[in-house]
């Protein structure tokens, strides 16, 4: 991307304000309510130190994505999320555009990129904590694929630390819910068997499901859920095409058992 591509691109997604040194630097343009929630070169932000939400989020990712500094990189998670806080009101939901000072909007939209990073990170160790972060991101975004799925996994991640059956299964059910609920976001309806052929979608989705089915000893309903999943493999296959063949048998498995 050449240097003129980037500022107008930068330009065009706007940024936190920022500090006065900040004004002569081509690569941190003027300061719009939008942030622009990818991931920039850190070094040429210019930053000196993280002055506000935005900034401490793109060090964050700098720290994840370029140094492999999870700690660090979580630290900053953590400062941006405080700066841009639900609960104290330090950021706010746009659900319309603002009808007038659409460069003024204060306080200034909530981020999303930085709570799916750092429930990210806290997925196995925090799982409760993953799951509140990832809430909120649906709460800025509602129609945002895969929160769900991660949502589930969190709970996944929980029934696993479980100290008693009545709190795994509690866990469980609750994955069960998460997932049912991404594949209620891009559901399967006669429009789109017709365009795509597809009779299933979202093969990660159906996956977990079934094994979570099968811990719940859920036998019919795991079958149903192996079954889904092959159809959505059919033209897509999976990332992890070792599982297909798994799924056959674990189909031809728990019919049997069904039968005895």
């Amino acid at each position: 991307m050449t240097r003129l591509l980037l500022v107008l691109t930068l330009a065009a997604a706007g940024f936190g304000q920022t500090g006065a040194f900040q004004t002569t630097n081509p690569n941190y343009p003027a300061r719009n309510p939008f942030y622009f929630e990818g991931k920039i070169d850190y070094e040429k932000l210019g930053i000196v130190s993280p002055a506000n939400a935005w900034e401490y989020m793109q060090r964050g990712i700098h720290r994840q994505d370029d140094l492999d500094d999870v700690e660090g990189a979580t630290a900053d998670y953590r400062e941006s999320v405080g700066l841009n806080s639900l609960g104290k009101g330090s950021c706010q939901l746009v659900t319309a555009a603002p009808a007038q000072d659409f460069g003024k909007l204060d306080p200034p939209p909530c981020l999303f990129t930085v709570r799916l990073r750092l429930g990210f990170l806290l997925l196995q160790g925090s799982p409760d904590e993953a799951v509140a972060l990832f809430r909120e991101v649906l709460r800025i975004d509602p129609h945002r694929l895969e929160v769900s799925s991660l949502i589930g996994e969190a709970y996944e991640a929980s029934a696993a630390r479980a100290q008693s059956d009545a709190e795994r299964r509690r866990f469980n059910e609750q994955a069960v819910a998460a997932y049912r609920a991404e594949l209620e976001m891009s559901p399967v309806t006669a429009e789109t068997m017709a365009l795509t052929g597809d009779e299933a979608n979202n093969a990660h989705a159906h996956w977990a499901l079934a094994g979570i089915y099968e811990k719940l000893g859920d036998s019919q309903s795991a079958g149903s859920e192996y079954d889904l999943y092959l159809k959505a493999t059919k033209w897509h296959s999976d990332v992890y095409p070792w599982r297909i063949p798994l799924a056959r048998k674990k189909i031809e498995q728990l019919r049997g058992s069904a039968t005895h």
